[in-house]
């Protein structure tokens, strides 16, 4: 059975919680203030979507395609993103909470977090080459084993890793958050 094919649509305070979005296939579609909080969206396609202001929380993302998506907005609590159909995936957040999701492995190559709150997120084994964490709260982030060639960390604040764990040729940080890579060696800086 073949999934429907869905573009041009806007679908406007719309609780997919209580009445489950059908499944398929949907381009240059926009959701605005759409609860998805806990629903199971996997195996979907989203191709050039937006989601505005929506609650992704915990949603089921097994087997979900997310190509050039745009989250604007959006509260998004623990969701993994690692569960995705990573062919072709590609997505940016823009004014986001982030916290306690998982991007572990993915390759994520010139994404853009702005304004994001990314409390406890792990960036394990993850390629991020040339991202931008503009202005982004990344508190506890898990960076290990990651890509961070060429990422650019100059507004973002409240990172700690370890810079001999991760590739981190010609990244950009600021001097004042620099401090968060020194943190391992646990001396006092005056």
């Amino acid at each position: 059975m073949n999934n429907p094919f869905i573009t041009d649509q806007s679908y406007r305070g719309i609780n997919f919680v209580s009445k489950p979005l059908p499944k398929g296939e949907y381009e240059n579609c926009v959701f605005d203030t759409c609860s998805f909080s806990k629903s199971d969206i996997s195996n979907f396609v989203f191709l050039e979507c937006v989601f505005k202001d929506c609650d992704l929380s915990n949603v089921n993302l097994k087997n979900t395609t997310f190509k050039e998506t745009e989250f604007k907005g959006c509260k998004m609590l623990g969701i993994r993103f690692d569960h995705c159909n990573d062919f072709l995936l590609s997505f940016n957040f823009y004014n986001c909470t982030l916290n306690l999701c998982s991007f572990y492995k993915l390759k994520l190559k010139n994404t853009i977090f702005q304004n994001c709150k990314m409390i406890s997120v792990d960036f394990s084994k993850t390629q991020l080459t040339e991202t931008q964490f503009e202005s982004c709260d990344l508190q506890s982030a898990i960076f290990e084993d990651s890509n961070l060639e060429k990422v650019d960390f100059r507004t973002a604040f409240n990172y700690t890793f370890d810079p001999e764990k991760n590739k981190i040729n010609k990244a950009r940080f600021s001097k004042e958050e620099v401090l968060g890579l020194l943190t391992k060696y646990d001396i006092r800086i005056e």
